[in-house]
């Protein structure tokens, strides 16, 4: 059974986040930092802050849609920290 993983990526350029899903969140690093078009193409360098590996890739999608609805980034700063529990969301 193939792992899923929710991934955050910080910008070096701007203090911003970017929220994705995937079976490979180092291939997905790599593709955003150098064939992606659009937000991440404007806002590169990117590096991998938080993976977190999730059961199903339902359960992932729902995990990024959670992060991506507070639209905060101290919520977002709190989970790659520890401080949340992304689960207590799920």
């Amino acid at each position: 059974m193939m792992t899923n993983y929710l991934y955050i990526l910080k910008s070096d350029r701007k203090d911003t986040y970017y929220t994705g899903t995937s079976d490979n969140p180092h291939r997905r690093l790599e593709y955003h930092n150098n064939e992606s078009k659009g937000y991440t193409q404007r806002n590169r360098p990117w590096k991998l802050v938080f993976m977190k590996p999730i059961t199903s890739k339902e359960q992932a999608l729902k995990a990024e849609q959670i992060v991506n609805n507070w639209k905060s980034k101290k919520m977002i700063r709190l989970l790659i920290q520890g401080v949340i529990n992304l689960h207590d969301y799920l």
